[in-house]
């Protein structure tokens, strides 16, 4: 049985003038964040710096995996005011780069696309914020995604979350590795310039040996940023913690990342996929 989380993953409560300027905001506009949906280990910190990531579409998901904190169930009805609502905020807080994320909508035709389309073309008419984008699978279909795509945003990631043989394990069983690896090779297929970007997450059970074969899979479709961090169960998670991966492992592995040819990797105990996007992406859009 695993003992309690090490020191490197213990983090300080919020605090400090511009998180609260941060948490007033996102509470005034009734914006909601990935941030808190997904209870990250990261957000005072981030919205200490004056980071958050926007989840787009409502605060249920259509789908249900093992490792995930958000709830599930019957989508929430599309808010048309949400992606001028959105870039309001981008702009009164004076953001230089915004994350957009989304629950996965699986009941919508398009997928979500025409929403996230729709707010990234709002923030650009207000804004000079650079744009990331963190979407679903987008059902493993190409016209949303060039949708998305045609929108124009500086980067666009999609998620592997496990190794392979995990998949199963810890993502609904309409997601899949061959699906995710699909949506990013469509992507750079679509837009050959676009910056992509996709996340592991470590301490479910896998080998080494496991993340560096998802790693080759990731620069197989040439995907540019590669994020990797520990999983930490949410509450009411499926899925218990099997390991924490050291810090020198984490290192290890960004080391061994970079030498493979991603041009930007992040890997760390508290990485998440939003985790302090703006700086350390730069040189990859």
């Amino acid at each position: 049985m695993i003992g309690e989380k090490p020191e490197w993953l213990r983090v300080r409560p919020p605090r400090g003038d511009i998180y609260e300027y941060m948490r007033q905001e996102i509470l005034t506009h009734n914006i909601n964040t990935v941030c808190s949906s997904s209870q990250c280990p990261n957000k005072g910190t981030c919205w200490s710096h004056g980071h958050a990531a926007f989840m787009l579409m409502g605060t249920k998901c259509t789908r249900q995996c093992g490792f995930c904190a958000i709830d599930s169930g019957r989508p929430d009805v599309i808010d048309i005011e949400e992606p001028e609502a959105i870039a309001e905020v981008v702009k009164k807080l004076e953001l230089n780069h915004c994350i957009l994320t989304s629950v996965t909508r699986d009941d919508l035709p398009d997928h979500g696309a025409n929403h996230f389309a729709s707010t990234v073309e709002a923030i650009r008419r207000i804004s000079h914020a650079t744009i990331e984008l963190l979407i679903p699978d987008m059902g493993g279909e190409s016209e949303p995604l060039r949708e998305i795509i045609y929108s124009n945003p500086h980067i666009i990631g999609h998620n592997l979350e496990v190794v392979k043989r995990l998949q199963p394990i810890a993502r609904d069983p309409r997601a899949s590795y061959e699906v995710s690896l699909s949506t990013l090779a469509m992507i750079k297929e679509i837009d050959p310039m676009m910056a992509t970007k996709s996340s592991i997450m470590l301490g479910m059970g896998e080998t080494l040996d496991e993340v560096r074969d998802a790693m080759y899979d990731l620069r197989g479709v040439n995907v540019d940023i590669l994020y990797i961090g520990q999983y930490l169960r949410p509450r009411g998670g499926k899925i218990p913690v099997s390991s924490y991966v050291t810090p020198s492992e984490f290192k290890e592995l960004e080391e061994e990342a970079y030498a493979i040819g991603f041009g930007q990797v992040v890997s760390g105990p508290l990485v998440r996929s939003s985790y302090y996007t703006g700086e350390s992406n730069q040189s990859c859009y």
